[in-house]
């Protein structure tokens, strides 16, 4: 029977040829799991203290390459699990420029109020229809079950009060 130091010198040794035999392998697997060589490295690192911790409180291990591969995969994902937070700096180093300019969503907006105004200007059966679909977002479904129309003749109808509108879109351009 070994005393205490004598067998953790046995768990030392074991896992430094485990070490020797399986670190670039290991190192290669996370690698290609998460695309980031310092994190793979530090991940197939802590994949060796856990194992210590795990031998040092008296662990078993049978099969020492599959055990460090299902500690290493479970490191991987508890890594997919992490909330990605990115820094500003690395953000601005990748070429990320914050801007303050809301000019486009400005214009989307008044492009919303101008197709609103024009939705109006339709022939009444086309407008309410364009209304529903549009402004409302309800289903060709929804539209046939409030007006007691086919759905067909909703989809022919809200297409040909789209080419409606397109072509009023184009004398309101005109104007301009």
């Amino acid at each position: 029977m070994m005393n205490e130091k004598e067998e953790g010198k046995n768990k030392a040794s074991v896992l430094a040829a485990a070490y020797f035999d399986y670190q670039k392998k290991l190192n290669t697997h996370a690698f290609f799991k998460i695309h980031d060589k310092a994190m793979s490295e530090d991940m197939v690192q802590d994949t060796f203290l856990k194992t210590w911790g795990y031998l040092v409180k008296g662990g078993k291990i049978e099969v020492m390459k599959a055990f460090l591969y299902h500690v290493l995969n479970n490191l991987i994902v508890d890594q997919y699990r992490k909330k990605k937070t990115s820094s500003l700096d690395v953000l601005l180093e990748k070429g990320f420029e914050p801007k303050s300019d809301e000019s486009e969503s400005m214009v989307n907006f008044l492009d919303g109020k101008e197709a609103l105004i024009l939705i109006k200007r339709l022939p009444k059966r086309y407008s309410a229809l364009m209304h529903m679909k549009h402004v409302q977002d309800l289903s060709l479904e929804e539209i046939s079950v409030k007006t007691g129309q086919t759905r067909n003749t909703i989809a022919v109808q809200l297409h040909r009060g789209l080419i409606k509108l397109r072509v009023l879109y184009g004398e309101k351009m005109k104007i301009i």
